[in-house]
């Protein structure tokens, strides 16, 4: 019996999942270990992936474009170039300075006309270019909130070739409630662009419903279940719960590496409580919560004070935008105050890095941690909390996690929750994933793994890539 023909997935996000370097004349490309990536690793022997997405940089010389592009080709990645200037309207100041904070939650933000235009250019942009390469039947997946308007542009150029493509749409962010979204202008068309789809997926049944529910209140459209009909075409809205790989870190945690680094870290804090953050630089995160939470946690438990470190990993994030130069400067205030305050010849209470940790320095964190501590303020999933629980067989972590991030819709039973918000909420989760009883944390993290065990990054793109093939 012959082979049946593979099937073809053209994924869009804003940037391409590697990175390009110009070596001796000529451009190399290497594919970046992105949870995008893993998800997709996992489908592409029965799929071919091609991934559409900016590059990260504009090459004005055609000729030299030409080059990158054929080293893109070599990962089947096809880059698409824009100027600095339209890159830049794009996504730091529509995408990040005004899209971002409303889809999480945060107000008072400024609109930019200028910023919009750039923002539906680049989206046209996207479109042209994969609307040109696509075939009849390829499935097409767009990744996030920096191309909203993109399906609608997409759905429109395909028609006009004669194509017929499933497109489907992932958001990696929370959708908000409909007085937070309603605060864009713009809100309306952005609802528009996305309806364009066939498949629409969110991390959790909160923002599913807050997306129907901005659709119902916004447009005239008719929902029925988990399908909304707009201007005749029909959309589905799911929820997919996306994940890690956990072998990933299994197989880490096994090499040579991490198992060195694992005994020399132990050794280091053989006599203390050690809590773990691993967050972004980002203000949805919490940090500043979470500093003036644990300074409170070792006021009201002296008794601690010496025992209990936290080390805190904070990744540069936006380096150029002066609301995250702020967040850095302020964090690094706060850090020596409570280090100045608190630290004793035995140590200091926090090791702050302020700088991308390597995998196996990153694994041995999360094998060494007794807790880990997310503060989120809000968060589409975090997948932090997935990673600290596949280190952590036979260890039994306690993982300490914000009630307003995603994975507490689904990993509330077996960590601590609490409100990020409160400082005492917050010292006292602490405290308890500091003196629980060994039975207690065992029961805890079986539920835990389960969980991540059962929703993989590779179940995940299969669960999607399978809703879109039903449109096909």
């Amino acid at each position: 019996m012959a082979d049946e023909k593979k099937r073809q997935l053209i994924i869009v996000s804003n940037r391409l999942p590697l990175s390009l370097k110009k070596i001796d004349g000529r451009y190399e490309s290497s594919l970046s270990s992105g949870g995008l990536v893993t998800a997709l690793s996992g489908i592409s022997s029965s799929t071919d992936v091609r991934w559409f997405g900016w590059p990260g940089s504009n090459i004005e010389d055609m000729e030299e474009r030409k080059v990158a592009a054929a080293s893109l080709a070599e990962n089947n990645a096809i880059g698409i170039f824009l100027d600095e200037e339209l890159a830049h309207a794009h996504y730091n100041v529509f995408s990040n300075g005004i899209t971002w904070p409303i889809l999480h939650y945060q107000s008072g933000v400024d609109f930019n006309e200028d910023g919009w235009k750039a923002y539906q250019r680049v989206n046209e942009v996207f479109a042209d270019t994969v609307a040109d390469s696509a075939s009849s039947g390829d499935l097409i997946w767009v990744h996030d909130y920096h191309l909203l308007m993109f399906p609608a542009y997409l759905r429109d150029r395909l028609e006009k070739q004669g194509k017929k493509c499933p497109i489907g749409f992932s958001l990696h962010t929370p959708f908000p409630a409909q007085d937070f979204w309603r605060a864009l202008p713009v809100q309306k068309e952005l609802l528009q662009g996305v309806l364009a789809c066939d498949v629409i997926g969110f991390h959790t049944d909160e923002y599913k419903r807050n997306f129907v529910e901005c659709c119902e209140r916004g447009l005239d459209v008719k929902v029925d279940g988990d399908d909304i009909e707009y201007q005749g075409h029909k959309a589905h809205t799911g929820t997919f719960v996306v994940g890690i790989d956990p072998q990933k870190f299994t197989d880490g945690l096994a090499g040579g590496e991490v198992k060195a680094r694992v005994d020399e870290l132990e050794e280091e804090y053989k006599r203390k409580i050690v809590i773990l953050g691993v967050d972004r630089l980002d203000y949805t995160k919490g940090l500043i919560q979470k500093l003036q939470g644990y300074a409170h946690f070792l006021h009201e438990h002296p008794e601690l004070k010496g025992k209990v470190t936290l080390i805190q990993v904070a990744i540069p994030s936006r380096e150029d935008v002066k609301e995250y130069q702020e967040l850095e400067r302020e964090l690094s205030m706060l850090v020596g105050q409570i280090n100045g305050e608190h630290s004793t010849p035995d140590g200091s209470p926090i090791v702050y890095l302020h700088h991308s940790v390597p995998f196996t320095d990153l694994t041995a964190l999360y094998r060494i941690a007794d807790i880990c501590l997310i503060t989120s303020r809000r968060d589409g999933m975090n997948l932090v909390a997935a990673e600290y629980v596949a280190c952590q067989k036979d260890r039994y972590g306690v993982l300490v996690l914000s009630e307003l991030a995603g994975a507490a819709a689904f990993m509330g039973e077996g960590s601590i929750t609490f409100n990020p918000s409160s400082a005492h909420q917050l010292s006292d989760s602490i405290y308890r994933a500091a003196t629980m009883s060994r039975e207690e944390k065992k029961r805890g993290y079986a539920q835990l793994e389960r969980f991540v065990k059962t929703n993989t990054s590779e179940r995940w793109g299969e669960a999607f890539t399978n809703a879109l093939a039903q449109f096909a």
